[in-house]
């Protein structure tokens, strides 16, 4: 009986280590990655919207957006995307993980299709925003234009501000 219970333990002990896991570490991004809720506005060179109906452009009211590392998960590297919902984008910029700011200096592929994005002055301001519920979160925005793009000359502007807050998990903030 005794040596039952020996390899029972003995049995019960391995499992045990056997499904202990490996803690998951951070990636590299972690201090810009995000979803958030962001609008975007056509705004002239100053960044000023140049009358108040060029405020969300298109209409799309708030829409989610993703903030990430790239396969390579460097801390100076990560991806933009709109997830479809503004213009199709998905760029790969610079960012700066202390700072919180992030984009590019000149226009980079779109990782979406084919045309080239000029996504610049991104930056996060932590508790910059208040959300619907009144909570504070972090701001984002970031000034972004697309090479193929017909409106900002028909129209009289020269790119895009987009901006929001980071996603809380609170239900009254969607």
């Amino acid at each position: 009986m005794k040596k039952i219970f020996l390899i029972l333990a003995a049995a019960a002990s391995l499992l045990a280590i056997s499904c202990q896991k490996d803690p998951i570490e951070n990636t590299a991004t972690m201090a810009t990655a995000g979803q958030w809720y962001v609008q975007m506005d056509a705004v002239d060179a100053n960044g000023e919207l140049p009358a108040d109906d060029y405020a969300d452009f298109y209409g799309t009211g708030q829409v989610v957006i993703l903030t990430y590392n790239t396969a390579a998960n460097k801390a100076d590297e990560m991806i933009v995307s709109d997830l479809s919902n503004l213009y199709d984008f998905q760029v790969k910029v610079v960012c700066d993980q202390k700072a919180l700011t992030f984009g590019n200096s000149a226009a980079v592929a779109n990782l979406a299709y084919e045309c080239n994005v000029l996504l610049s002055n991104g930056k996060i301001t932590v508790n910059g925003a208040t959300t619907p519920s009144g909570q504070p979160a972090d701001a984002i925005e970031f000034d972004i234009a697309f090479d193929d793009d017909p409106y900002p000359a028909a129209y009289g502007f020269d790119h895009y501000k987009i901006h929001g807050y980071r996603y809380t998990g609170l239900a009254n903030d969607d």
